[in-house]
């Protein structure tokens, strides 16, 4: 079993406060996902959760890791980028997927249409 690495006391302080914050996000978000009344609400909370939430963890890695080794470490924004494009996407996607079946099935909880766009000029 390896022992805990020596971190400054600044930042440890400052891991463990972003890895709190980003495991309160997250839980968070999972909460809000069994306590939301509908589909449309509930796809909304653990998005947020899991982009936030992973956001904080990972700011929380980069700096225990970059001062760790002594030089900046950038693998983990590559990983926030990554989850910063896909879980919205992947939200609109289930989203629009599940506004369409309810159209077909006409489930009461799907909107009808959207609103025509209003010209401006």
């Amino acid at each position: 079993m390896s022992e805990a690495p020596d971190l400054p006391l600044w930042a440890a302080l400052l891991v463990s406060v972003l890895v709190l914050l980003g495991a309160v996000i997250a839980l968070i978000g999972s909460i809000g996902l069994l306590r939301l009344p509908d589909f449309y609400s509930r796809v909304h909370a653990p998005s947020l959760g899991a982009t936030v939430g992973a956001g904080c963890l990972l700011v929380g890695s980069m700096i225990c890791f970059s001062v760790l080794q002594g030089r900046m470490l950038v693998h983990e924004l590559l990983i926030a980028l990554f989850l910063t494009i896909t879980t919205p996407v992947t939200l609109m996607l289930l989203a629009r997927a599940a506004l369409h079946r309810d159209r077909v099935e006409r489930n009461g909880d799907a909107p009808e249409r959207d609103p025509e766009p209003i010209d401006i000029a």
